[in-house]
């Protein structure tokens, strides 16, 4: 299994997730400062020229959410998603891809300082977008409940990203209290060296 990654980018993500797995795989180092990601060899990875890109096999994913739903089906006895069939696999679902059809484009809004019709927008508003993660998560530990899954992974980065990073998501409670359990995890925090690495 090869991970087609630069550091400092969604690539956290499968990383993490990666890590989560317990798997082994190989990681590929995609120069995207030097345009690598636009090489012909790597476009028949991802057509999209971006990273991070996973190939397992026969098997070629990308987009971070589908390589973590992938990687969550592909080794189950991780246990890092509700299993077809399961009632809670509905909501996992959702929150799965919630970051690529909310989250992504709140930040983007309001790092940019666009002012959305909120009627209009498939996210509603940034202030939607939060206060919906923030009632979500005040149930928790995690976004199931008790269970730890991949949705966690796509969700504690975005999270830590717009708080700890970028400084855009405010510092709330709940949801400063949801990042800090997922920092903790030894997983994380292996994929945050790796990323750190830079190698």
């Amino acid at each position: 299994m090869k991970l087609y990654w630069a550091p400092h980018t969604r690539s956290m993500r499968a990383l993490w997730m990666l890590e989560e797995a317990g798997c082994a795989y190989e990681r590929v180092l995609v120069d995207i400062t030097a345009g690598a990601q636009s090489h012909p060899d790597f476009l028949k990875i991802n057509p999209m020229g971006k990273v991070p890109a996973l190939v397992d096999g026969e098997a070629a994913v990308a987009e971070s959410g589908a390589i973590c739903a992938y990687l969550a089906d592909r080794f189950p006895a991780a246990e890092l998603a509700p299993p077809v069939g399961d009632p809670a696999r509905g909501r996992y679902l959702q929150w799965l891809f919630f970051s690529a059809g909310c989250t992504e484009p709140a930040y983007t809004e309001k790092m940019n300082g666009w002012t959305t019709q909120s009627t209009a927008a498939g996210w509603g508003s940034f202030d939607k977008v939060i206060s919906v993660q923030e009632e979500a998560l005040a149930k928790g530990p995690w976004i199931l409940g008790e269970r730890f899954s991949a949705a966690d992974v796509i969700l504690g980065i975005d999270l830590h990203y717009g708080m700890n990073i970028v400084k855009i998501v405010p510092q709330k409670p709940v949801l400063q209290a949801y990042v800090a359990r997922c920092l903790e995890r030894p997983a994380l925090q292996r994929a945050i060296s790796i990323d750190m690495a830079g190698v």
